[in-house]
């Protein structure tokens, strides 16, 4: 089953994404055969983003790297999963590069995931210079590290996103990402239940090579998912 992500991050309201959830629910009919979506938004608008039909899942963006506690302004693992999320996005470019954070906080972040039962969404991907510096194996190798404690039984997505291709209009190639995805599957291959995802500017003009890689299960989708038909059209690839 391939599986499509969209992150809106920080945007819509409580009726923009009400909107968004009747148009994809009229695009999608009764739904996309061989295709998992998930809906991501921010927090405040998971049930508004919700289909009552189950076509599609909530996923959250982010989640706290405690259980609990004085921790104000933060939502935990727990919290999301019994708003309804059954996904978590855990160690996006922006969070590691606005919010500092890296290895062990991510570690635990994967950690309250597994107690909420919520299934890890976990980024990795180089930065431009690495890129330019030819230290993307290694890059990917160091951020893996994150999930070493984490039970290899249980069920794991991997976004690749190459930092420099985000929101930047620049793609990686389907053999960068084929690539890239097929050294994360080495790294990962004690692996039983593991699905790896592009993600760095996807559109619905871009996605079917792009799917064509090696290794591709599917997309975590930015920009273009915040149309319902360019996310619906990107799903049917």
């Amino acid at each position: 089953m391939k599986l499509f992500v969209a992150n809106w991050k920080m945007h819509k309201t409580r009726a923009a994404a009400r909107a968004f959830a009747e148009e994809l629910g009229r695009t999608i009919g009764d739904g996309i055969a061989g295709a998992e979506l998930v809906v991501a938004p921010a927090y405040p608008l998971l049930d508004a983003a919700r289909d009552d039909r189950g076509r599609w899942r909530l996923g959250c963006q982010n989640v706290a790297s405690e259980a609990e506690g004085a921790f104000t302004g933060e939502v935990s693992a727990a919290m999301a999963a019994d708003a309804g999320c059954a996904y978590a996005i855990v160690g996006h470019s922006e969070r590691r590069r606005l919010f500092g954070e890296d290895g062990p906080v991510l570690a635990k972040k994967v950690a309250r995931c597994r107690e909420a039962r919520l299934v890890p969404i976990f980024c990795v991907g180089e930065t431009e210079e690495e890129r330019d510096a030819g230290l993307t194996a290694t890059t990917l190798v160091r951020q893996l590290d994150a999930l070493r404690s984490d039970a290899s039984a249980q069920p794991l997505v991997v976004a690749y996103e190459p930092v420099w291709a985000i929101g930047s209009g620049r793609t990686a190639t389907p053999e960068d990402c084929g690539s890239a995805l097929v050294h994360i599957a080495e790294i990962l291959s004690d692996r039983r239940d593991l699905r790896l995802l592009y993600g760095g500017s996807v559109t619905p003009e871009n996605c079917r090579p792009l799917l064509g890689a090696p290794r591709t299960d599917g997309f975590l989708i930015g920009g273009s998912s915040l149309s319902a038909p360019a996310f619906a059209t990107i799903a049917r690839a």
